[in-house]
């Protein structure tokens, strides 16, 4: 493995599904403490009891945020080891999944008992109800692609925590819940614009590879999904990422959402515009990122962070 993402590897690890994401909270918390002096400049965190488990890096004299949701998907262990679902998680019979309850550390497998319509865990007991289990994170990597369980969204977090190495002005907001229908968005925004004054946001998450969006042809603009962004604020980013000559592609689709849909509920006049790599598998074990993408995702954050 190469140690360019040695860090993506750890992010990988942890687990951390909606609702449970103190321990990416954590995590990222510690790393800023260890290697935020080394930056350009010094964030402001912001945490507390009034964001729950959510952070904010605030660095100088913020225009943008870019958000990041810290979650994942996952399972919750109901009743007779049935797997409940957290998100949307790919449930084939064989998957390997672990997690920890009072009895211990858990490791199983996913399987579907088609007699009663049910998705279990295979397991030689009774897992306590309630136990999160996630899949078991399997890296890999080539020379030209990054592969493991959550890419979706630690690549997001990974993009977020390099761009603060240079990053002056702006605003890192590690989201919560975006898996499993949101929840800390609307909150997030409230602070951010009466306290910050900050109204336009870029949304650091990972899009699907479609027949119109291609893995090695860069990073993803999305001009829409369920949501649309306002006109004037993605036509100003797609005529600056132009400017920028780095390698990016446009994303039209019907379906899917993000924290840039939380923002458009919310009361709030704030813009914001999805930008993301492309993955392959995704919500399965296997998530799978082109490098040429990240490189052109994290340079994209770079630029528009400096010109927004």
């Amino acid at each position: 493995m190469s140690t360019k993402y040695s860090l993506l590897k750890q992010l990988c690890q942890i687990k951390a599904p909606s609702g449970n994401e103190a321990p990416m909270k954590e995590f990222i918390t510690d790393y800023v403490y260890q290697h935020s002096s080394q930056w350009k400049v010094q964030p402001e965190i912001i945490s507390g009891k009034a964001f729950q488990d959510c952070l904010i890096l605030k660095f100088g004299n913020p225009r943008t945020a870019v958000f990041a949701h810290m979650d994942s998907i996952g399972f919750t262990v109901g009743y007779n080891n049935e797997l409940i679902r957290i998100g949307g998680p790919v449930t084939d019979d064989g998957i390997e999944l672990i997690g920890n309850d009072s009895m211990g550390e858990i490791k199983c497998i996913i399987h579907n008992d088609i007699e009663n319509g049910k998705v279990r865990a295979q397991y030689h007991r009774e897992i306590e109800r309630g136990t999160e289990l996630i899949f078991k994170p399997h890296w890999h990597e080539t020379d030209d692609f990054v592969q493991c369980c959550y890419m979706d969204n630690r690549l997001g977090v990974w993009i977020a925590l390099k761009l603060a190495e240079t990053l002056e002005h702006g605003l890192l907001v590690f989201s919560t819940y975006e898996e499993h229908g949101g929840g800390s968005v609307g909150f997030l925004t409230r602070y951010m614009v009466e306290q910050l004054n900050v109204t336009q946001a870029l949304i650091c998450d990972i899009t699907w590879a479609t027949e119109g969006v291609q893995p090695g042809n860069g990073v993803v603009i999305s001009m829409r999904d369920r949501g649309i962004p306002r006109r004037s604020y993605l036509n100003k980013i797609i005529n600056l990422a132009l400017e920028s000559g780095i390698l990016f592609q446009l994303e039209v689709e019907s379906a899917g959402s993000s924290d840039g849909g939380y923002i458009q509920q919310s009361p709030y006049p704030v813009d914001w515009c999805f930008i993301g790599a492309p993955e392959e598998q995704v919500h399965s074990p296997n998530e799978k990122v082109h490098k040429k993408d990240i490189e052109s995702m994290l340079n994209m954050y770079q630029y528009l962070m400096q010109k927004l």
